[in-house]
């Protein structure tokens, strides 16, 4: 199973935080997952394997990142 994890996501986790939430913001990607608790504010680094067994649901999703296309100058008199 893909899992399509943008960076903005807030999502809900199985288990409880010891603060008593559930819900997590993803703000960092890469080999390992950065989430932070939207009660605490406590971060946490997860392996992908780890976040992708205790995930269960999106709440909010981030934006979608588009490549932007390199722009080139277009010389005058064109």
């Amino acid at each position: 199973m893909v899992l399509d994890i943008r960076l903005g996501d807030v999502v809900r986790l199985r288990k409880m935080h010891p603060c008593g939430s559930f819900e997590w913001e993803v703000v960092r990607l890469g080999a390992d997952i950065g989430i932070r608790c939207l009660k605490c504010n406590r971060r946490v680094l997860l392996e992908r394997s780890v976040f992708r067994k205790r995930f269960k649901a999106f709440v909010v999703r981030g934006e979608e990142e588009t490549p932007e296309a390199p722009s080139t100058p277009v010389p005058e008199g064109y």
